[in-house]
């Protein structure tokens, strides 16, 4: 088995250059502030914290006077994705000191309750959203030059002195996005909760939509490129924004290695850079990425470009296939899948692996590719291993080292490994053995499962999975999509707080699609 040589970067700047004559126009919005509002404990809430109204009403804010200790909560009544913008001013003597204050900034209201000093997971603190700032002179026009990702902002006053107070007014955002929510289609639909989650999914999308695909505009703020297929995917079903998947997509192609691996993610500020971190079901995704591109676009010129960048990160994945006609990672080519511990990924590899060679498959045809009877024939002899060797035919479920997971089944179903009608038996097998769902730990994963079921004629079911997920989430305050989630762990983070999760992550926005693709 071939083992991973180098992870050199074969940058090819031409392709850089073309990704940034895709760059969007950033798009700006004023959101001025909604109301003031209060916590409250309240162990039914996520979190453990309910919102009420304050006693401040917004229209008395700027006559409010604020000393030592005081602590006031705007709510923007909306995510937003920009910079914070307040005017200050001091009232009674004159000011004999600075005015030093602490801002939390966040997206849900969970986050104001919890001490970031109490963290210490191993992403790093410098992600939580705060700040501590002093000003020495008012009044003053206060313009957080940093862009943050939230809804609620808490401001506590550290300090004045005995003479004076603070007066805060005129609190408003500016906010950032490469696309504006007056570009999609209504929805037509009359289930009023699909309705919902739909409105929700494009909030999530049109926040991560920047200079280039985030993954989340509150934390890493890079581009992914598992997150990518999926944002690609319900941005064709809305905003239909296909330049930003266009300068994504030569990113990655600009930012292969030596030995034939594209990177997980990619820096964009202070330059182009790609990641270290490398996940072979991402690198081959990347077809599949290329493949739903041409489809909504026939851009044969973008083909010509990628398709060779395709097909190497498809024989070197090749390369991982041992003796027996399974696929194996390695620790420095490791599968993602799911943010998950428990569930095992070699089925999962095995099934993104036949998967993205049917992508590729398609586009080789297009090219008129002399290798296509050569992908053909992997397609059938990976297949026959498949059902050979990971498939029980007593349990009627793969089996990845030993284990039953939903993620195994879920992979084999869309990479169509089995035929219709057998593919329809493996998730009725898997309904009855893994539903109510466990252990899975990302909407990421939740997407391919709600889509496997679409594909093998669960309609009900997977209808039913989208309310019961991505609903969850709206019934517990949900403006935007989330990083991960897990209904029976509330308190679940793949970081070890709530106070790091993303609350507009990416790869949680394709209820959108799935509903307008399918339903």
């Amino acid at each position: 088995m071939t083992q991973v040589k180098s992870s050199i970067m074969q940058k090819n700047d031409n392709f850089y250059k073309i990704a940034n004559q895709n760059k969007p126009h950033i798009y700006n919005e004023k959101i001025p502030l909604q109301r003031l509002i209060q916590l409250k404990p309240d162990d039914t809430k996520f979190g453990g914290v309910k919102v009420s109204e304050s006693d401040v009403d917004k229209q008395f804010l700027s006559k409010k006077d604020l000393n030592k200790g005081d602590k006031i909560i705007l709510d923007f009544g909306q995510h937003c994705v920009g910079k914070l913008n307040l005017h200050i001013e001091s009232h009674g003597e004159p000011m004999d000191s600075p005015l030093y204050l602490h801002l939390k900034l966040a997206e849900l209201p969970a986050e104001l309750v919890i001490d970031s000093a109490s963290y210490h997971g191993w992403i790093s603190s410098s992600w939580i959203q705060e700040e501590y700032i002093h000003i020495d002179e008012l009044p003053c026009d206060l313009k957080l030059p940093r862009r943050y990702a939230f809804r609620y902002v808490e401001i506590e006053v550290k300090d004045t002195s005995s003479k004076w107070s603070a007066r805060i007014s005129n609190p408003f955002v500016i906010s950032e996005s490469a696309v504006t929510m007056d570009a999609v289609a209504p929805l037509k639909i009359a289930d009023k909760t699909l309705e919902k989650i739909d409105a929700v999914s494009i909030k999530t999308l049109h926040d991560c939509m920047q200079d280039v695909f985030e993954d989340g505009p509150k934390r890493d703020r890079r581009l992914w490129l598992g997150d990518l297929r999926l944002q690609a995917l319900a941005n064709y079903q809305t905003f239909k924004d296909y330049g930003l998947v266009k300068r994504c997509l030569y990113l990655f192609g600009g930012s292969i290695t030596a030995d034939n691996r594209i990177p997980a993610d990619i820096f964009i500020q202070p330059e182009i850079t790609p990641d270290s971190v490398f996940l072979l079901d991402y690198s081959l995704l990347f077809v599949a990425v290329l493949k739903d591109y041409f489809w909504e676009t026939k851009d044969h010129d973008t083909l010509n470009d990628l398709y060779p960048i395709a097909k190497r990160t498809v024989n070197e994945a090749l390369n991982y296939v041992d003796d027996s006609g399974i696929l194996e990672a390695c620790d420095s080519w490791k599968l993602f899948v799911d943010w998950s511990k428990e569930i095992d990924k070699k089925v999962s590899g095995q099934a993104i692996l036949i998967y993205s060679l049917k992508q590729l498959v398609q586009l080789a045809s297009i090219q008129s590719d002399p290798d296509l009877k050569f992908y053909q024939q992997k397609i059938s002899a990976l297949s026959a291993n498949s059902v050979s060797k990971l498939f029980d035919q007593h349990k009627g479920l793969f089996v990845s080292n030993g284990q039953l997971n939903i993620a195994s089944q879920v992979w084999m179903v869309l990479a169509h490994v089995l035929p219709d009608e057998e593919n329809k038996k493996l998730m009725d097998k898997s309904i009855t053995t893994f539903f109510p769902i466990k252990g899975i730990a990302t909407p990421y994963m939740y997407h391919h499962i709600a889509q496997a079921l679409l594909e093998s004629d669960h309609i009900t079911e997977a209808v039913q999975l989208i309310k019961d997920y991505w609903g969850k989430m709206i019934e517990l305050g949900a403006d935007t999509f989330w990083e991960a989630f897990e209904p029976d762990n509330l308190n679940f983070s793949p970081y070890g707080s709530l106070i790091i999760n993303s609350y507009c992550h990416a790869w949680s926005c394709t209820p959108t699609y799935l509903i307008r693709k399918y339903l």
